[in-house]
């Protein structure tokens, strides 16, 4: 048995189907400054006020990655937890994310292959109740058992 697995990881053989978590975070002007600095992406629709009045979102943006980023954390955070693999994802963006909303994301399981250790979350996060982005993703969970 494993015991060193961080607490709050919760492993393959405790996994139930509808078992969700979430998080919920304000973006703000220095998360997308940051992301853009990772991301290497500086599109001025999420770094320039002026240019982005004239679009069709009609000011400023978080990137789209940024959002989905709150459901990886989420799913190595809290479902499964620490040792979780990421083994696909899909996206579809709904609305955009602006400086200053608070997004809620969360993850919910919906389907588990236990012998193969494979969860599969759907997945979404919304602000004021709209969702912003849906999608699914399957990962590897840990396990209490040495591979």
């Amino acid at each position: 048995m494993r015991d060193n697995l961080p607490r709050g990881t919760i492993c393959i053989e405790d996994i139930e189907m509808g078992m969700s978590r979430h998080l919920r975070k304000v973006v703000s002007d220095g998360d997308i400054e940051m992301f853009a600095q990772v991301s290497t992406d500086h599109n001025p629709v999420h770094l320039d006020d002026e240019y982005a009045q004239n679009t069709i979102f009609e000011g400023r943006i978080a990137h789209g990655m940024l959002t989905a980023g709150l459901i990886s954390a989420v799913i190595g955070e809290q479902l499964p937890g620490h040792g979780t693999v990421y083994m696909g994802q899909t996206l579809k963006f709904l609305a955009p994310v602006r400086p200053g909303d608070m997004v809620y994301a969360e993850v919910k399981v919906i389907d588990i292959e236990l012998a193969k250790r494979r969860v599969k979350l759907d997945c979404h996060c919304s602000v004021n109740g709209k969702r912003v982005l849906v999608g699914e993703a399957t990962v590897l969970a840990p396990s209490r058992k040495f591979d």
